[in-house]
C-alpha cells in the first residue's frame, strides 16, 4: 500500500488559521493520540494489521452517510478513525455504530477509538487518515473534497460534484495537482448493465447513434417555514458553511435541502447527474466540443424551494447528435440511446433493447471495452492500492455536473445557449457565465 501522507491543514482559505484555538488543540491531541486497535486486529480473525489498513474518515452522517459508514465498517480493509457531522445526535450514533462493530471483533470486547466531530477540518488534518468519504449537501462537495486533497487524502465524494462549474474546475484541478485518487459516486458505472449499454452505444451495434434520451425524477414544492433559533442539537454554522446566511427553520436541514438552490441545483442535478454521466459514457461527443443548448422547466411559485420541479432541455452537438433532457413524468426512467439501427435502454433495474436480440450480443475483443469494475467502493478502495484512476474519476463526475448546471441554467434564462466544454463558458453571453459561480460566505474560499 502507498505510505500515508501527512497533513498540514494548510487547505487554502480558511486554512489552520481560520481554527479556533480548541479546534486546533483538538485536532493535534486527535492526531497525536494512541490508536486504539482491537486484539483480533492483529490478524487472528484474518483481517489485515493495522499498518496494512486504509484508514477512513466520514464527512455527512444522514441516510446516504451512513450507507457508507456500513460499507467501509463492512470491509477488514478499512478501518473507519472519525465521523463527522453538524448534527451531533447523527454523529454520535455514527461513532457508536463504529465503535460496537470494532468492539466486536475485541477479544475485551471494548473499543474506544472513532472521534465524533461538527467540523470536517479536524478529519482531514489528521496525518493518520488515508481517505475522506464526503456525503454532505452540494454545497460542501467541492470545498471538502479540494480540502481532503491538499490534505494527502483520497476522495470518495457524493454527487453532485460541485454547485458550481467554477467550484468544480478548482476541485479537478486539486485533485491532479495533489496526485490523488478520487471516485466519485456516480456507481451507476459499477454496474455491469450501464457498462453494456454504453458498451452497445460506442461500438456502433446500434449503428449511427443520433439521440440520447434521459429521464429522472422531478423536484418537490415545499412549503413556507418560520424562522426560529437552532436546536442544541445541530451546529448550525458548519451546517451552512459556505452557503448564504438564513435563518434556521424545521424544515430545510435534512432531505429538503435538495431542493433549495443555495445548497443544490435541484434534482435536475443531483438526481440528474447519474444518467447524465451515462449519457457521457455511452455518448463521448456529447462532451467533447460545444452544445447547443435551450430549454423550459416549471419552478415553485412559493415556499423554500427554488429548484425545478420538472423540466425539458434539449442539447445538440456539431454532429447532430441531440440529447433529450427531462423529469419522467414525461419520459421513461433511465437512459436510452437511439441509433438508425436499434435502441438500448438501461436503469437500475434493467437493460432492454430494440432488436431484443441485441442484449446478447458480446463485444468483440477488439472493441472498445469500458472500465470494469463491479463495486464502487472495492473499486475505490483497490484504485488507493494501485494509484490508477477509478472507474469514475473526478474528470467524469465535473463533465456530468457541468452539463447538469448548464441545463438548469438554460431554462432559467429561457432560451438557447452554446456551451464551449473546452473553454468551460458559454460563448458570447456574458449573462449566463455570471452564473457559473457563485461566492461563498466567509470565511470560506476555494
Amino acid at each position: 500500500m502507498a505510505p500515508r501522507a501527512r497533513s498540514n491543514l494548510l487547505m487554502g482559505r480558511p486554512a489552520l488559521e481560520k481554527l479556533s484555538r480548541r479546534r486546533f488543540l483538538a485536532v493535534v491531541a486527535t492526531a497525536a493520540a494512541p490508536y486504539i486497535v482491537p486484539a483480533s486486529a492483529l490478524g487472528a480473525d484474518g483481517r489485515p494489521a493495522p499498518s496494512d489498513r486504509i484508514a477512513v474518515g466520514c464527512i455527512g452522517m444522514g441516510g446516504r452517510g451512513g450507507d457508507h459508514l456500513n460499507a467501509f465498517l463492512s470491509r477488514g480493509e478499512t478501518q473507519v478513525l472519525a465521523v463527522c457531522d453538524p448534527y451531533k445526535s447523527k454523529r454520535e450514533a455514527a461513532r457508536k455504530r463504529a465503535e460496537d462493530r470494532y468492539a466486536a471483533d475485541s477479544a475485551k470486547g471494548t473499543y474506544k477509538g472513532c472521534l465524533a466531530t461538527s467540523d470536517f477540518r479536524e478529519i482531514v488534518g489528521r496525518p493518520d487518515i488515508d481517505a475522506v468519504v464526503i456525503a454532505s449537501p452540494e454545497n460542501w462537495h467541492a470545498l471538502q473534497a479540494a480540502g481532503a486533497v491538499k490534505g494527502g487524502k483520497d476522495v470518495y465524494c457524493e454527487k453532485a460534484l460541485s454547485l458550481t462549474v467554477a467550484e468544480g474546475r478548482a476541485l479537478v484541478d486539486a485533485v491532479r495537482r495533489h496526485g490523488r485518487v478520487f471516485q466519485v459516486g456516480t456507481q451507476q458505472r459499477s454496474d455491469r448493465r450501464f457498462r453494456q449499454a454504453c458498451e452497445l452505444a460506442r461500438n456502433g451495434y446500434l449503428g449511427k447513434v443520433h439521440t440520447v434520451e434521459v429521464a429522472v425524477p422531478g423536484g418537490r414544492v415545499l412549503p413556507n417555514a418560520p424562522p426560529k433559533p437552532a436546536p442544541p442539537d445541530i451546529d448550525y454554522e458548519m451546517w451552512l458553511g459556505p452557503a448564504p446566511w438564513t435563518p434556521y427553520n424545521d424544515l430545510k436541514c435534512s432531505f429538503n435541502w435538495y431542493f433549495i438552490l443555495d445548497y443544490c441545483v435541484g434534482w435536475i442535478q443531483s438526481w440528474g447527474i447519474h444518467h447524465i454521466d451515462i449519457a457521457l459514457w455511452g455518448a463521448p461527443s456529447l462532451g467533447a466540443s460545444t452544445l447547443q443548448v435551450e430549454g423550459t422547466a416549471v419552478f415553485p411559485e412559493d415556499g423554500l424551494a427554488n429548484t425545478s420541479v420538472t423540466w425539458q432541455v434539449e442539447a445538440v452537438t456539431p454532429g447532430g447528435l441531440r440529447l433529450v433532457f427531462t423529469d419522467e413524468g414525461r419520459m421513461k426512467h433511465g437512459c436510452r440511446f437511439k441509433g438508425d439501427k436499434g435502441m438500448v435502454h438501461v436503469d437500475r433495474g434493467a437493460i432492454y433493447t430494440e432488436p431484443a436480440s441485441l442484449v446478447k450480443v458480446a463485444v468483440k475483443p477488439d472493441d472498445e471495452h469500458l472500465y470494469e469494475s463491479h463495486d464502487h467502493h472495492g473499486n475505490f478502495l483497490e484504485c488507493i492500492r494501485s494509484r490508477r484512476d477509478p472507474v469514475a474519476p473526478v474528470e467524469g463526475g465535473h463533465a456530468a455536473t457541468t452539463l447538469t448546471i448548464v441545463s438548469d441554467i438554460a431554462t432559467r434564462l429561457g432560451r438557447k445557449v452554446t456551451w464551449d466544454w473546452k473553454a468551460e463558458r458559454f460563448l458570447g453571453d456574458e449573462a449566463a457565465n455570471r452564473m457559473l459561480r457563485r461566492s461563498m460566505r466567509s470565511p470560506w474560499s476555494l
